[in-house]
């Protein structure tokens, strides 16, 4: 792997996020807990939608795939950062540098537009109810799928091909605890103009576009719920929206926080706080936000259990 004179280093080191060795234990112990709850909490969420028949709508299939991206989410940073917790020497192979940013850009891309997606269902749940099983029907739900995969696939392929094209002769200590796309910057031996303008575009193209998406929707949802009269239907209509609004908040704000911004404002320690909470807290907090809100999971969660109760009893 020689460019010239420069050699690609084969490992690459990531700063710890403290140097106290004491307190890597419990950032250890802190951690598991966080990937062990988050794994546990949508996977509660697939179960219960595979075992109940009443969550067999578009709105639950699409929250079912979100689970599943966010369970390979967390797992694409995590693991490495916990074997760190406990090694002197807190390194990544150049190449699972690699495979680690494809990943996340892949799973990142793909849940914005599933999230697009889930915006637009419950658009069409509250703005057209009379046509919202022909519109949201079974095909159309798996495209959606399909369609924000290709997306993410895309995106993957473009910025992992222009960041690893990169020199890096110099320092091989990525000022991060993952391979992510700015620090990676920092460390290229080149101009990385090229590689700016094309996450600022590219990225700005699936963030945006997948958020302008969403507050389209979003927008004639609270349109059409300030026409109903009855308060309590206007409330009901407005709690089915919540939920999402608030996963919608948490991701796209720290996702715009750390990807659109000039090179020149990259401040490591800042963007590391805010990294783990769309890499970390988010996946945690997503099964809580859906389950703990929503009625239905709860009903159909509670029935579960009542049955395989009765089954082990019996």
């Amino acid at each position: 792997m020689i460019l010239g004179n420069c050699t690609t280093p084969s490992v690459f080191t990531l700063v710890a996020l403290s140097d106290i060795p004491s307190l890597q234990v419990v950032l250890f112990v802190i951690f598991l807990s966080i990937y062990v709850i988050a794994i546990l909490g949508n996977l509660c969420i697939i179960f219960t939608y595979k075992c109940s028949s009443n969550l067999r709508t578009p709105m639950y299939f699409f929250l079912a795939n979100f689970s599943f991206l966010d369970i390979c989410y967390i797992s694409t940073t995590v693991p490495n950062m916990l074997l760190n917790f406990l090694s002197e020497h807190k390194t990544i192979s150049f190449y699972g540098c690699v495979v680690q940013l494809y990943f996340l850009m892949l799973l990142g891309s793909t849940e914005c537009y599933i999230l697009a997606a889930m915006a637009y269902d419950r658009y069409n749940a509250i703005c057209q109810p009379l046509q919202y099983n022909i519109i949201m029907n079974k095909v159309s739900c798996i495209k959606f799928i399909f369609w924000s995969w290709v997306i993410g696939v895309i995106n993957a392929n473009i910025h992992t091909t222009l960041t690893f094209t990169l020199p890096f002769c110099g320092s091989n200590m990525i000022n991060y605890f993952f391979c992510d796309i700015p620090p990676l910057l920092n460390l290229a031996y080149t101009d990385t103009w090229i590689n700016e303008l094309a996450t600022f575009v590219i990225g700005g193209l699936v963030t945006m576009g997948s958020l302008l998406l969403t507050m389209i929707s979003y927008v004639n949802i609270i349109y059409t719920i300030s026409k109903i009269r009855s308060n309590s239907r206007r409330m009901k209509a407005f709690s089915t929206c919540v939920s999402h609004f608030t996963v919608v908040t948490i991701f796209y704000g720290s996702g715009i926080f750390i990807y659109l911004k000039p090179r020149s404002n990259y401040i490591m320690e800042h963007d590391r706080l805010v990294a783990i909470m769309y890499t970390v807290i988010a996946p945690l907090l997503n099964p809580f936000i859906y389950s703990l809100r929503n009625s239905d999971v709860k009903d159909a969660a509670r029935k579960i259990i009542r049955e395989k109760f009765t089954l082990a009893i019996c």
